[in-house]
Protein backbone atom coordinates (compact mmCIF):
# COMPACT_ATOMS: atom_id res chain seq x y z
CA UNK A 1 0.00 0.00 0.00
CA UNK A 2 2.89 2.37 0.65
CA UNK A 3 4.05 2.03 -2.97
CA UNK A 4 0.67 3.29 -4.22
CA UNK A 5 0.91 6.22 -1.81
CA UNK A 6 4.42 7.04 -3.05
CA UNK A 7 3.20 7.14 -6.65
CA UNK A 8 0.30 9.39 -5.69
CA UNK A 9 2.63 11.55 -3.61
CA UNK A 10 4.99 12.10 -6.53
CA UNK A 11 2.10 13.26 -8.67
CA UNK A 12 0.91 15.65 -5.96
CA UNK A 13 4.23 17.30 -5.28
CA UNK A 14 5.82 16.90 -8.70
CA UNK A 15 9.39 17.51 -7.58
CA UNK A 16 12.74 15.76 -7.26
CA UNK A 17 12.27 13.31 -4.38
CA UNK A 18 16.01 12.99 -3.74
CA UNK A 19 16.01 16.57 -2.45
CA UNK A 20 13.23 16.08 0.10
CA UNK A 21 14.81 15.40 3.49
CA UNK A 22 12.39 14.60 6.29
CA UNK A 23 13.46 14.95 9.92
CA UNK A 24 12.11 12.17 12.14
CA UNK A 25 12.23 12.47 15.94
CA UNK A 26 11.16 9.28 17.76
CA UNK A 27 12.66 7.69 20.86
CA UNK A 28 11.27 4.16 20.43
CA UNK A 29 13.78 2.24 18.28
CA UNK A 30 11.30 -0.07 16.54
CA UNK A 31 8.84 2.74 15.80
CA UNK A 32 11.66 4.92 14.48
CA UNK A 33 12.91 2.10 12.22
CA UNK A 34 9.37 1.56 10.94
CA UNK A 35 8.96 5.29 10.22
CA UNK A 36 12.27 5.31 8.36
CA UNK A 37 11.06 2.42 6.17
CA UNK A 38 7.73 4.13 5.43
CA UNK A 39 9.34 7.44 4.55
CA UNK A 40 11.98 5.74 2.38
CA UNK A 41 9.38 3.62 0.57
CA UNK A 42 7.39 6.80 -0.10
CA UNK A 43 10.44 8.22 -1.88
CA UNK A 44 11.86 10.59 0.71
CA UNK A 45 15.32 10.89 2.18
CA UNK A 46 15.36 11.19 5.97
CA UNK A 47 17.40 11.87 9.06
CA UNK A 48 16.17 10.10 12.17
CA UNK A 49 17.08 11.12 15.71
CA UNK A 50 16.11 9.76 19.12
CA UNK A 51 14.89 12.89 20.87
CA UNK A 52 13.78 16.47 20.41
CA UNK A 53 17.09 17.90 21.60
CA UNK A 54 18.95 16.14 18.78
CA UNK A 55 16.31 17.27 16.29
CA UNK A 56 16.61 20.90 17.38
CA UNK A 57 20.38 20.66 16.98
CA UNK A 58 19.93 19.31 13.42
CA UNK A 59 17.48 22.09 12.58
CA UNK A 60 19.72 24.79 14.02
CA UNK A 61 22.64 23.51 11.93
CA UNK A 62 20.70 23.95 8.67
CA UNK A 63 16.90 24.08 8.80
CA UNK A 64 16.62 24.77 5.07
CA UNK A 65 17.71 21.25 4.18
CA UNK A 66 14.61 19.75 5.80
CA UNK A 67 11.27 19.74 4.02
CA UNK A 68 9.19 18.37 6.93
CA UNK A 69 9.22 17.23 10.56
CA UNK A 70 7.68 14.05 11.92
CA UNK A 71 7.86 13.99 15.70
CA UNK A 72 6.68 11.99 18.65
CA UNK A 73 5.16 14.21 21.33
CA UNK A 74 6.65 12.58 24.42
CA UNK A 75 10.39 11.85 24.37
CA UNK A 76 13.22 11.86 26.89
CA UNK A 77 15.36 14.97 27.13
CA UNK A 78 14.88 18.61 27.94
CA UNK A 79 12.35 19.27 25.19
CA UNK A 80 9.30 17.46 23.84
CA UNK A 81 7.68 17.26 20.42
CA UNK A 82 5.56 20.35 21.01
CA UNK A 83 8.67 22.43 21.76
CA UNK A 84 10.53 20.91 18.83
CA UNK A 85 7.80 21.86 16.36
CA UNK A 86 7.66 25.42 17.70
CA UNK A 87 11.44 25.75 17.25
CA UNK A 88 11.20 24.27 13.74
CA UNK A 89 8.58 26.88 12.84
CA UNK A 90 10.76 29.68 14.28
CA UNK A 91 13.53 28.58 11.92
CA UNK A 92 11.30 27.76 8.95
CA UNK A 93 7.79 29.25 9.33
CA UNK A 94 6.08 27.00 6.77
CA UNK A 95 7.73 23.72 7.87
CA UNK A 96 5.19 20.88 7.62
CA UNK A 97 4.81 19.19 11.02
CA UNK A 98 3.30 15.80 11.80
CA UNK A 99 2.89 14.89 15.45
CA UNK A 100 2.53 11.30 16.64
CA UNK A 101 1.18 10.38 20.04
CA UNK A 102 -0.38 7.58 21.97
CA UNK A 103 -1.75 9.69 24.80
CA UNK A 104 -1.46 13.43 24.12
CA UNK A 105 -3.99 14.05 21.35
CA UNK A 106 -6.15 16.23 23.58
CA UNK A 107 -3.24 18.67 24.00
CA UNK A 108 -2.84 19.28 20.25
CA UNK A 109 -5.25 22.23 20.06
CA UNK A 110 -3.35 24.10 22.77
CA UNK A 111 0.21 22.88 22.15
CA UNK A 112 0.42 22.14 18.42
CA UNK A 113 1.59 24.55 15.77
CA UNK A 114 -0.96 25.81 13.22
CA UNK A 115 -1.49 23.80 10.04
CA UNK A 116 -0.01 20.64 11.50
CA UNK A 117 -1.35 17.09 11.59
CA UNK A 118 -1.63 14.79 14.59
CA UNK A 119 -1.64 11.02 14.13
CA UNK A 120 -2.90 8.95 17.02
CA UNK A 121 -0.76 5.83 17.60
CA UNK A 122 -1.19 3.26 16.28
CA UNK A 123 -1.80 4.50 12.74
CA UNK A 124 -1.43 2.90 9.32
CA UNK A 125 1.42 3.80 7.00
CA UNK A 126 -0.90 5.35 4.43
CA UNK A 127 -2.05 7.93 7.00
CA UNK A 128 1.52 9.11 7.50
CA UNK A 129 2.29 9.28 3.78
CA UNK A 130 -0.98 11.08 3.07
CA UNK A 131 -0.38 13.60 5.88
CA UNK A 132 3.18 14.21 4.71
CA UNK A 133 2.32 14.73 1.06
CA UNK A 134 -0.70 16.88 1.85
CA UNK A 135 1.33 19.18 4.11
CA UNK A 136 4.17 19.35 1.58
CA UNK A 137 1.75 20.19 -1.19
CA UNK A 138 0.18 22.92 0.95
CA UNK A 139 3.63 24.29 1.83
CA UNK A 140 4.72 24.23 -1.83
CA UNK A 141 1.74 26.30 -2.83
CA UNK A 142 2.59 28.71 0.02
CA UNK A 143 6.17 29.14 -1.14
CA UNK A 144 8.24 26.94 1.21
CA UNK A 145 11.91 26.93 0.36
CA UNK A 146 11.70 29.98 -1.89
Amino acid sequence: MVDDCAETSQKIIGTDWSKLLVLIAEDEFLIKANLEDVVTEAGFEHRAVSNADEAIHALEEDSARFCALITDVRMPGRTNGWDLARRARELQPLMPVIYMTGDSAKEWAAQGVPNSVLLQKPFVHAQLVTALTTLLNDAATSGIGQ
